[in-house]
């Protein structure tokens, strides 16, 4: 399973990554509701924090962000599962297939979150520059500013209209 496939449908909703019922089931090769009757008959295993139904609210805004129209045909509202919730499929979902793709989305997973740990780091890094180098921007910022100024007032006093003796 290649992973660029995994991590185009990993969604942030309700400030987790997520992925849902209909891609996890596309990835098994299954229909969606097997997957989702597999779930309901073991609810126990997937508590808040590993699953949740999303809200019609964030489904349509979820939907408006999808490029194709072929899903409005869902009768019911896709559940979203975060990453424990992937792994406890795995022992819902106990095919070779299942687990293999189970690996595969593990490592999507994994690397999502090290790409968002390595920009929060980038983003620290920067403010930490322009902290540390404001003042000298701020200077230079000033003398091009009065350059400029200076530029604009010359241009200014040789178009004017002169009076007196020519």
């Amino acid at each position: 399973m290649k992973l660029p496939v995994i991590q185009s449908k990993i969604h942030e909703i309700r400030g987790q990554k997520v992925m849902l019922d209909f891609d996890l089931a596309e990835l098994y090769q299954t229909e969606t509701k097997y997957l989702k009757r597999a779930v309901r008959a073991n609810l126990k295993r997937f508590p808040p924090d590993f699953m949740f139904e999303l809200s019609v609210t964030e489904w349509e805004t979820l939907r408006c962000n999808f490029s194709t129209s072929n899903l409005q045909g869902i009768r019911y509202l896709p559940f979203a599962f975060t990453e424990q919730g992937v792994a406890m499929l795995s022992g819902i979902l106990n095919s070779d297939a299942a687990i293999d793709v189970n690996i595969s989305i593990m490592r999507a997973f994994v690397l999502v979150r090290e790409f968002a740990l390595t920009h929060k780091k980038l983003t620290i890094k920067l403010q930490e520059l322009e902290r540390r180098y404001n003042k000298q921007f701020k200077d230079v910022y000033d003398a091009i500013n009065f350059l400029l100024q200076k530029d604009k007032q010359a241009v200014s006093q040789n178009q004017r209209k002169r009076i007196g003796f020519k």
